[in-house]
């Protein structure tokens, strides 16, 4: 797709995300930021390390609308996996992005999965700096009662920001889009998500679009504690690639009316997910 039909692709996701109904005079916002750490050797037998900052402001027009940006800061100690879209420790909110892309191999070319190295490069370097900016968009179709789970479509579009000599991105615009479904059950919170990415076209990776899913359940303790177990995968977003599937126990916290905490830990389970990875954040509603 050239540049002309990206910006119709992202024309029409932002009529696509304009409400309904009438927007409501008092809107409400959020701001969070984040940090989240990850190891693995992604079947490279080399160890990369991973540091993703998130800063994440969303906004809610209406009781069922909300649109939010995120501009991340990425670290690599080196260039042997590409960094891909992390997830947003705001989970349940606005879920819709895309599982990490870890693409490996041994080689530089067309079907092996890896970035094809800049002549001034150095793969062993580490390698940071700002990452893709994602647009995501989401509205509540359907509210839960008693009997129905209230659900949820999501929209994303993530812009080519990073640096993709250095392995922080794809240097391609991918879209996509996610249902949420969840439901209370007494004290216990039940949530899935299943969604689907189209990632850019690359004369040097091996790209192709990817189904993804998320799954969890949660007990609220408190009312202001509620942890969760959280499984994440997604089919191979690169040919050479295998499937991601990661395992999360995750802790929210509400400290005071306006201020949130959030952390996990986290265990890859296949080859191309991270061996391992935590994260916290922390999050204020206007």
């Amino acid at each position: 797709m050239g540049i002309s039909g990206k910006i119709a692709a992202v024309t029409t996701l932002l009529l696509l995300s304009m409400p309904v109904a009438g927007r409501a005079e008092d809107k409400t916002a959020s701001v969070g930021l984040g940090f989240e750490f990850t190891s693995g050797d992604y079947g490279t037998g080399t160890t990369t390390n991973s540091v993703f900052i998130p800063l994440t402001v969303e906004v809610t027009p209406t009781e069922r609308w909300g649109v939010s940006l995120e501009v991340p800061y990425v670290y690599q100690s080196n260039t042997n996996v590409i960094a891909g879209q992390f997830r947003q420790m705001q989970g349940g909110t606005m879920t819709a992005q895309a599982v990490a892309a870890a693409m490996t191999g041994s080689g530089s070319g067309m079907g092996s999965g890896t970035i094809r190295s800049s002549s001034n490069s150095n793969p062993s370097q580490a390698q940071s700096g700002i990452g893709d900016v994602t647009f995501r968009t989401g509205y509540v179709i359907l509210k839960e009662g008693n009997a129905i789970p209230q659900i949820r479509p999501n929209l994303f579009v993530k812009f080519p920001t990073a640096d993709k000599n250095k392995g922080l991105g794809t240097g391609e615009f991918d879209e996509g889009f996610a249902v949420e479904v969840s439901k209370w059950f007494g004290d216990w919170y039940t949530f899935i998500e299943p969604g689907y990415t189209i990632q850019g076209k690359s004369p040097d990776l091996a790209l192709k679009n990817y189904m993804s899913y998320s799954a969890g359940a949660g007990y609220q303790v408190t009312n202001n504690f509620r942890p969760m177990f959280i499984l994440k995968g997604a089919t191979a977003p690169a040919d050479g690639s295998s499937s991601l599937l990661e395992a999360r126990l995750k802790l929210k916290y509400q400290a005071t009316n306006h201020t949130g905490i959030e952390g996990y830990f986290a265990k890859g389970i296949t080859t191309s997910s991270p061996d391992y990875g935590t994260g916290l954040a922390v999050f204020y509603d206007f």
